[in-house]
């Protein structure tokens, strides 16, 4: 069976969880390769703006998925992923505005 054709809660959790990952280390790529990735998280903790600007491509990697399996009809994966989203945009928030 392959791993991506999974439909159930956990897998999405799962996918939600991880692939923000993805998004960190493409923006990291992008806009911070002359830095170590040690001083690009140093900087994320210190310059509340960036928390902003680096939570827009991991949230966006998330809808991605959430799209893709929104649209073959595998509701419960994508249910777990909207959950996570929801969880890491607070957490964002929460960060920017009391960390």
């Amino acid at each position: 069976m392959v791993i991506w054709k999974k439909d159930n809660l956990r897998f999405g959790l799962l996918i939600g969880l991880f692939s923000p990952v993805l998004g960190l280390v493409g923006y990291y790529f992008w806009k911070f390769s002359a830095y170590s990735f040690s001083e690009f998280m140093w900087a994320l903790k210190q310059n509340k703006p960036l928390v902003t600007a680096i939570t827009i491509p991991c949230l966006l990697v998330n809808m991605i998925f959430f799209t893709y399996y929104i649209n073959t009809r595998k509701d419960e994966t994508a249910k777990g992923i909207f959950t996570i989203t929801l969880l890491y945009a607070l957490l964002s928030l929460f960060f920017k505005f009391f960390g």
